[in-house]
């Protein structure tokens, strides 16, 4: 279990599905898009998940959620669609009152936020994508039906046993450089993530995924990282991905794994990639790291080029209380003046996101 505390609660996708979603840690909103084999108490506690939540709360207010019929979301549910799982997201981020933040896509959770960004520019400052997809296996290889249709059949007969060496194939899989500790809560979490079932509908839907013709409606700044070695996602989609999208930055990592596990280089060198381009790493030093979180949401927009009214406005607050903040802050940040206040907020990470209101 991580050093965090999370707080779960539950969200209405617009179709009625109750989707979970849980909080961790304190500062710039950073939600991670729903994915296959998730359970928000389950993968808090496992050697696979909870060191990536650990390192993510450290320096944001993490928003994870359970897609549709999976871990404490709404089970047994037909429409696993694309639209299906970006209603999802849609519901988790509303109900968590953000307006705004940065977008993490894991694997089929690419897919679900490459959607999302297209579709509400406004809402992401920045996108993440770690060993993500935007076409399917069947998309990428149509040729690929009757092993995928082989490999769907085992799971439904065999994913809901005590015995684990079915689960295992999958297991080897995703991350064949996995301690025994890794694989044995990774074969686990297939058991209680979803009722074999709904796994068997799952992988003939995502294998059918297709985000790719929106991949030149994304704006925002974009980060994809993909490990050379995954056998699941194969790294030419990576870079396939980050082709399609505007000036986004591509950066492989060295692991045979779906992905980076702690222990491992590549999981503390994306990490540390990650928080440079959210701009949390140099934030988190010097005079920022002394900043409330109130005190950085201000930091956040004044780096925007957003004057004392247009900041009150996004945030709810009187100009002259906006004014007194931003004099306050000047003095924390060693500022004369607004100009050089913006400069070295830049120059820590922030204002990255769109300008304006």
């Amino acid at each position: 279990m991580t050093a965090f505390r999370q707080q779960i609660r539950f969200a209405t996708a617009s179709d009625g599905v109750k989707i979970a979603y849980a909080t961790s840690g304190d500062g710039p909103p950073l939600v991670r898009a729903g994915h296959w084999m998730t359970h928000l108490e389950w993968d808090w506690r496992t050697p696979v998940w909870g060191p990536w939540i650990e390192r993510l709360s450290a320096r944001h207010r993490l928003v994870r959620y359970d897609s549709r019929g999976c871990g404490l979301s709404d089970g047994e549910v037909e429409g696993v669609g694309l639209d299906a799982l970006v209603a999802d997201l849609e519901a988790a981020v509303d109900a968590a009152g953000l307006e705004q933040f940065a977008l993490l896509g894991v694997s089929q959770g690419g897919a679900v936020a490459i959607a999302y960004a297209a579709r509400h520019p406004q809402r992401v400052s920045r996108l993440v994508l770690l060993d993500a997809f935007a076409r399917g296996a069947l998309v990428r290889r149509p040729g690929d039906e009757e092993l995928l249709d082989a490999m769907a059949r085992l799971v439904l007969a065999g994913w809901g046993q005590d015995n684990a060496a079915f689960r295992q194939m999958f297991t080897s899989q995703f991350f064949p450089r996995a301690t025994p500790a890794q694989a044995e809560a990774f074969n686990d979490l297939q058991r209680v993530s979803c009722t074999p079932a709904h796994a068997h509908r799952l992988m003939r839907s995502f294998a059918r995924l297709d985000a790719s013709a929106l991949l030149p409606a994304v704006r925002c700044p974009t980060l994809v990282l993909h490990c050379r070695g995954d056998v699941r996602v194969p790294f030419e989609e990576g870079r396939f991905v980050a082709s399609g999208i505007a000036d986004a930055s591509f950066q492989p990592l060295e692991s045979a794994n779906h992905v980076p596990l702690q222990g491992e280089s590549a999981f503390d060198e994306a990490v540390q990639r990650i928080e440079e381009f959210l701009g949390v790493a140099a934030a988190g030093g010097g005079a920022f790291a002394a900043l409330s979180p109130r005190e950085r949401e201000v930091v956040e927009l004044l780096a925007r080029g957003l004057d004392n009214a247009q900041i009150g406005a996004h945030l709810g607050l009187a100009e002259k209380t906006v004014r007194n903040n931003v004099s306050l802050l000047f003095d924390k940040l060693g500022a004369e003046n607004r100009a050089q206040a913006i400069v070295r907020a830049r120059e820590a990470g922030y204002g990255r996101g769109a300008a304006g209101g």
